[in-house]
């Protein structure tokens, strides 16, 4: 099967999309349920994103070229990312030496993405978002590389997805060991911030910089942005169910972990009020990155 049906039609671009909607879906209509209210119809995040797609696109003065060009970085690169871990599960053929490097690696280019976005915007407010970015990226990229890396241990020092699954499949799921256990739970927090969630939603923080990093945005990159946050929304679940809950990966077992990882995180979210920058680094840097060491310790000497 050709490379670029992986990719952009199924497990990668289009099917990401596809899901990261519907799960956007999940998560509004759960929060709007834990708030006594109806919420939105399954279809409304495909509405919003179509609406967005079609607005007027209103180019900052001292923008250029690479504000317009930004948005994209991110949402291809999780394309790959996702089609690279779905076909760890579904096609295992397709896997490759190293593709965990790899996945790691992309994941972080939708922060870049945030990051360049604002900071040629010119605004000072988008400006401030984009440091907030830089410094929650640096905070919590450590423990969850950490947290992989006790995976790989785990695995026999193999850094290929289906290799992970299959240790999986004959030694149990790694959350069911006390390094696998640990490492869940940094890597939790750690895609709670990758994919800005509450708490750690502080670049954009509506209600202090005005949407912050993405206050200059209109029209198809900021639809694109969305998306990016949507397609997040399935994509790191997903890895986390390829690195932790292994084992039983048919497709409607997987479904059941992704939903149930895409839950907690929304619990974690309306349960928790917005952190100030400083004291998500403190956070990061201290009890997540000592956790994190500790499973990889236990990992090394085989719990």
């Amino acid at each position: 099967m050709s490379w670029l049906f992986y990719y952009f039609i199924f497990p990668g671009l289009l099917f990401s999309i596809i899901m990261g909607l519907l799960l956007s879906w999940v998560d509004r209509k759960t929060s709007a349920r834990l708030q006594w209210r109806v919420g939105p119809p399954w279809y409304q995040g495909f509405l919003d994103i179509l609406k967005l797609s079609g607005k007027e696109t209103i180019l900052p003065e001292s923008a250029g070229w690479v504000f317009l060009a930004v948005p994209y970085l991110g949402f291809l690169s999780l394309g790959l990312a996702s089609a690279i871990i779905g076909s760890s599960i579904f096609f295992p053929g397709a896997s490759f030496l190293g593709d965990i490097i790899v996945v790691v690696y992309v994941l972080t280019m939708p922060a870049i993405a945030l990051i360049i976005g604002a900071s040629s915007s010119g605004n000072p407010l988008a400006a401030v978002g984009a440091s907030r970015e830089m410094k929650l990226a640096l905070a919590y990229e450590l423990p969850f590389l950490l947290s992989v890396i006790a995976v790989v241990v785990r695995s026999g020092i193999s850094i290929r997805l289906n290799q992970v699954l299959g240790h999986q499949a004959l030694y149990g799921s790694n959350i069911f060991s006390y390094s696998g256990a640990l490492a869940f739970i940094c890597a939790i927090f750690c895609i709670q911030a990758k994919i800005g969630l509450p708490p750690f939603d502080i670049s954009e923080a509506e209600q202090e910089i005005m949407a912050g990093v993405l206050i200059e945005y209109s029209g198809l990159p900021l639809a694109i942005f969305k998306l990016t946050k949507a397609m997040l929304l399935y994509t790191m679940p997903l890895f986390l169910t390829v690195l932790f809950l292994g084992g039983d990966v048919g497709p409607a077992m997987v479904a059941l972990k992704v939903a149930g990882i895409v839950l907690l995180l929304v619990l974690i979210k309306n349960t928790n009020p917005r952190l100030r920058i400083d004291q998500a680094l403190k956070f990061f840097w201290g009890p997540v990155t000592l956790l994190s060491l500790a499973s990889l310790v236990l990992a090394v000497i085989g719990l």
